[in-house]
């Protein structure tokens, strides 16, 4: 596997868990989660290039590349309002999630790749990069939301789908021990984020 096609399983990969996080009918800890895993893309990412990382300096390039996005925000203080505000709230926040760690990732693998570190990145450049990712991002969550359904409601003869599910839970929840051990959640985060996965599954 070369080198970019590494960083683009652990780009999806990210997304996925971005999308599965997005869903948390919790406002606010979503996320939480969300910016939790993209730390975690770009310290990968930057493993990879051999590039130094930090929490500080990752939070401070999510910051200034994403900005205050009123969309994300948006849906997820939606799922505040009883019943059909989690649901609108969950499947917007999923796609945007997705859409934006993918964009991230890309935004980090294009300067990287041209041997810029983290904090070295020209910050308006990254924020065109990002904008013009972000569209492809939400085609590209979109299409593995589509993915995902069509594995699920596949017909019994693809009878390892439940096993399947329990593996990405599983996985799911290794990954949120992950952030509560490095301390990016807290652990009241950690037990509200475990019970909505575990309930969702």
């Amino acid at each position: 596997m070369t080198k970019e096609q590494q960083v683009d399983k652990i780009i999806q990969n990210h997304v996925l868990y971005s999308m599965g996080l997005g869903i948390v009918p919790i406002p606010i800890v979503d996320i939480v989660g969300v910016t939790a895993t993209q730390l975690d893309m770009l310290s990968q990412i930057g493993r990879i290039y051999g590039k130094p990382f930090s929490d500080i300096a990752g939070k401070s390039f999510i910051a200034s590349v994403t900005g205050t996005s009123v969309a994300r925000i948006g849906a997820s203080f939606i799922k505040a309002i009883p019943g059909i505000g989690s649901l609108i709230g969950g499947v917007s926040m999923s796609l945007m999630s997705g859409a934006s760690t993918y964009a991230l990732g890309q935004v980090c693998k294009r300067f990287f790749e041209d041997g810029i570190d983290l904090e070295d990145i020209d910050e308006n450049l990254a924020k065109n990069i990002y904008e013009e990712e972000l569209e492809k991002g939400k085609q590209v969550a979109s299409d593995l939301k589509q993915q995902a359904e069509k594995e699920k409601n596949a017909p019994p003869a693809a009878a390892p789908a439940p096993a399947k599910e329990e593996e990405d839970i599983y996985t799911q929840l290794l990954k949120l021990g992950e952030l509560k051990e490095k301390g990016v959640i807290t652990d009241e985060e950690f037990q509200k984020m475990k019970k909505a996965l575990v309930d969702k599954f």
